[in-house]
């Protein structure tokens, strides 16, 4: 297939991404090697808008060159990500006019913009305008390719080995109930800084067995919700009151979920990512979360110990 010319770029229109595409939109994520699956793909679609170029001079129509999902929470933000360019259309610019129509719509709804950057995607979003503000890591644990742990350790989930945390004093770790949404949502909305509840039901539904929750004096102090992926099971988010029972409540999802598995771990929580190198995991690349048209970084992030993933927030 012949590239593109610049002039070709600069005059391939930008449309709308649908539910239509979402095999060439899986094709794009799949060859930049990143972890959503079509169901990833459906919940970005369902609860948030896209825009794409397609493939300019290609006999296929439905191919795409280019992507961008942004997903609304709440009034005051919205969040940027499957920012995806096809290898053959890199560099010529695709990126960079899908991320500024998706900042024009977003500035005339009164929104700002949040992003979760490789080291790669960083520069080329702080020269959009985008600032630095907290940062996390992702970790992998593979049943076939271990890391060595301390030779104390013991197993907390089958395969997995891992000094197991018991849940704090007077902290019930269990299954999530129907019932407990309401508490959820009140928990998690001062930590994530906007109310996403529609996303973490969708969440929940994807991997039940890892949805927990920690209860202390009958109040809810913290839960843990884990999805499917293309490569490995993603467990996240995790939000809690402390890092014990953030430990408590991750060794509970770990134990009911097979590997391979990430987590995508805030460099701020010394204390969980202690226990996930005991437990085995091995670090991957690292995000730095950035902030468009606002202030300071929406939520709580001393509550977030895991993200749901940089597609997610």
């Amino acid at each position: 297939m012949t590239r593109p010319r610049a002039t070709d770029s600069e005059a391939a229109p930008i449309g709308a991404l649908d539910a239509g595409d979402l095999q060439c939109a899986l094709a794009l994520s799949r060859a930049a090697s990143w972890n959503q699956n079509e169901a990833d793909w459906r919940t970005m679609l369902a609860l948030g808008r896209g825009w794409c170029i397609r493939s300019p001079g290609d006999a296929s129509p439905v191919r795409l060159a280019a992507s961008i999902v942004v997903l609304p929470y709440g009034a005051s933000f919205a969040w940027v990500s499957m920012v995806l360019v096809a290898p053959e259309f890199r560099g010529h610019g695709f990126a960079a006019r899908l991320l500024r129509h998706a900042l024009a719509e977003l500035s005339r709804a009164g929104r700002g913009a949040v992003l979760d950057a490789t080291p790669a995607g960083r520069p080329v979003y702080a020269r959009e305008g985008f600032v630095d503000s907290w940062s996390f890591r992702r970790y992998r644990w593979d049943p076939a390719h271990p890391v060595p742990v301390p030779p104390e350790a013991t197993a907390a989930a089958p395969g997995l080995a891992s000094r197991h945390a018991s849940p704090p004093p007077a902290c019930r770790i269990r299954p999530l109930r129907e019932s407990d949404w309401p508490a959820i949502a009140a928990l998690d909305l001062p930590a994530f800084g906007a109310d996403r509840s529609p996303l973490l039901r969708r969440l929940a539904a994807r991997l039940p067995q890892a949805a927990q929750v920690a209860e202390r004096n009958g109040a809810t102090v913290g839960f843990v919700l884990g999805r499917d992926g293309r490569e490995a099971a993603q467990l996240g988010p995790l939000v809690a009151e402390d890092a014990a029972t953030a430990c408590a409540l991750l060794d509970a999802a770990l134990a009911r979920t097979q590997g391979p598995i990430y987590l995508d771990a805030a460099d701020a929580q010394q204390a969980l990512l202690s226990a996930i190198a005991e437990r085995g995991f091995a670090p991957q690349r690292p995000f730095t979360r950035m902030l468009y048209a606002m202030e300071r970084a929406p939520g709580d992030a001393s509550k977030v110990f895991l993200v749901a993933g940089p597609e997610l927030g």
